[in-house]
C-alpha cells in the first residue's frame, strides 16, 4: 500500500505527498498535463522543444542545473504524445532548492532569443541523429500516419518534419507556455521522509503566489473507428528486414486496458510468450518478436514487431503469425499460462514500486487518470482478469480490419 496526502492551492496546483522514512532522498516531480497530442498540426514537436526549454533559465534563476547539483541533486525529464514530466533527485534536507527551482519556471521562463536558439539545435540535431540517421529510428514517424489518420497522436513526440521546430518563434514559444504551464495544468508529488504540514508550508511559500489561470480545455478530434486493412513498406539501410503490427485498442481510462496489456503480454512479453515460443522457437522465421501496448491516454495501440531471420519473406512471417493470432481468437488462455502472467506483472509492479521516483511519477500519472488511489488497485484490476476478458479482447481486437503493418525492407537483407 503506498500511501499518501493530497491538498490544492488556491491557484489550481494538485499536490500530492508520500512520505518514506527509508530514504535519506526526495523527489520533486512534476507532470504536466501536455504532450504533443496539444500541438497544431503545422507546429508540431513544441512540447519536447519545451522540455529542453524549461532547463534554460527562468525569471530569476539564470541557470537551472548548477543550484540543484550543488544540493546534492540531478534531475531529468520526459515528454510523450500525452504528458511532459520533470523530476529532481536530491538529499531531503535540501528539498527547497528543487521547490525554488520549479517554482520560479513555473511561473515563468527567461525567454530569451540565445536560449530559444540553443534548444531548437538541440532538437534539430536530436531528431537527426535518434530518428532519422538510426537504424529503424524514423518507425513511428512512419507508423503513427498509418495507424491514425485525424487523431494528433500521427505525428510522433519529436515532431512532423524538422522544419516545425526551424520556424518556431518567439511569439509562439511564448503562447505555449502561457496556455499548458500553469499552476492548474501541473500535478506535483513530493516524497521522502518529511512531515505533511513542512511539506504544505514549502510548497505555499514557493507556489502560492503564481497566478491562477484556467485549465485549457482539450477539444481533440476522436479518430474513427478502422475498418480496413492498411498496409505500408519502406525500404531502408537497416541491419534486417523488421514488422510492425499495430492494432486500435481502449484508452488508458477504460476498464478493459488491463486486459490488452495481459494479452500482449500473452503474445509476446518475453521467451516465455506465444509468438516467441511459435515464431522464433519453433518456426525459427525471427530473430526476436514483442508485443506491448503504448498506454495512451486517448485511443492506443497494440503493437507487434519484431525482425525476420535471413531468407524469410514477409508473406512466410504473415501467415504464420495470423495463424497464431487466430487460435488466441478461438481458444481461451489457459489458467495456468494467465497465472504466469499475472506472477510476472506483480513481481515487476513490486520492483518498480521499491524507487521512491517511480512511486511519485505513478502518484502523478493516477491523479491525471483521475484519482491517485488507483495505484492501489492496479494489481486488483489485473488479477480480476479472466480467460473469458482476454479471448472477448482478442475477438475484437487482433482482426485485419483493425491492424496497421509497416514492413521496412533492408537494402542489406540477404
Amino acid at each position: 500500500m503506498i500511501k499518501y496526502d493530497k491538498f490544492t492551492l488556491e491557484n489550481g496546483l494538485t499536490v500530492l505527498f508520500h512520505k518514506d522514512i527509508t530514504t535519506p532522498m526526495a523527489v520533486v516531480n512534476t507532470l504536466y498535463d501536455v504532450g504533443a497530442r496539444d500541438e497544431s498540426e503545422d507546429q508540431t514537436g513544441f512540447a519536447h522543444l519545451f522540455e529542453h526549454l524549461m532547463f534554460g533559465g527562468s525569471v530569476n534563476v539564470p541557470e537551472f542545473d548548477t543550484p540543484l547539483q550543488l544540493a546534492g541533486g540531478e534531475n531529468n525529464a520526459f515528454t510523450s504524445n500525452d504528458v511532459t514530466n520533470y523530476y529532481d533527485v536530491l538529499p531531503a534536507n535540501n528539498i527547497e532548492t528543487a521547490l525554488w527551482l520549479e517554482s520560479d519556471r513555473m511561473l515563468s521562463l527567461a525567454f530569451t532569443d540565445k536560449s530559444l536558439e540553443v534548444q531548437r539545435s538541440v532538437v534539430i540535431e536530436e531528431f537527426k541523429q535518434r530518428y532519422l540517421n538510426q537504424p529503424y529510428g524514423d518507425v513511428w514517424l512512419e507508423l503513427r500516419p498509418l495507424a491514425y489518420t485525424i487523431h494528433p497522436y500521427k505525428w510522433a513526440t519529436i515532431g512532423k518534419e524538422i522544419k516545425h521546430i526551424e520556424d518556431a518563434t518567439m511569439n509562439d514559444v511564448k503562447a505555449f507556455f502561457k496556455k499548458f504551464y500553469t499552476p492548474s495544468n501541473a500535478i506535483l508529488c513530493i516524497a521522502g521522509n518529511l512531515e505533511l504540514e513542512d511539506v504544505k508550508s514549502l510548497v505555499t511559500k514557493w507556489y502560492g503566489d503564481l497566478p491562477k489561470l484556467e485549465k485549457p480545455l482539450r477539444n481533440l478530434p476522436k479518430e474513427p473507428e478502422q475498418n480496413e486493412f492498411r498496409e505500408k513498406t519502406i525500404e531502408r539501410d537497416v541491419p534486417a528486414n523488421a514488422f510492425y503490427y499495430a492494432f486500435k485498442m481502449v484508452d488508458r481510462k477504460h476498464a478493459d486496458y488491463f486486459v490488452y496489456d495481459t494479452l500482449s503480454d500473452a503474445l509476446g512479453r518475453d521467451k516465455s510468450a506465444r509468438l516467441y515460443i511459435t515464431l522464433k522457437k519453433e518456426l525459427n522465421l525471427v530473430s526476436n518478436i514483442s508485443a506491448y501496448v503504448t498506454g495512451s491516454l486517448d485511443e492506443g495501440l497494440l503493437v507487434i514487431s519484431g525482425k525476420l531471420n535471413d531468407g524469410v519473406s514477409f508473406e512466410d512471417l504473415d501467415q504464420a503469425l495470423w495463424n497464431e493470432l487466430e487460435k488466441v481468437q478461438k481458444e481461451q488462455i489457459h489458467p495456468l499460462e494467465l497465472e504466469k502472467i499475472m506472477n510476472k506483472i506483480r513481481t515487476a509492479k513490486e520492483f518498480g514500486d521499491q524507487g521512491i521516483l517511480n512511486r511519485a511519477m505513478n502518484l502523478c500519472s493516477y491523479e491525471l487518470l483521475g484519482d491517485a488511489s488507483l495505484i492501489n488497485k492496479e494489481s486488483e484490476m489485473y488479477h480480476q482478469i479472466t480467460p473469458e476478458d482476454i479471448l472477448r479482447v482478442a475477438k475484437v481486437t487482433l482482426n485485419k480490419t483493425n491492424c496497421s503493418l509497416l514492413k521496412i525492407k533492408s537494402t542489406n537483407a540477404k
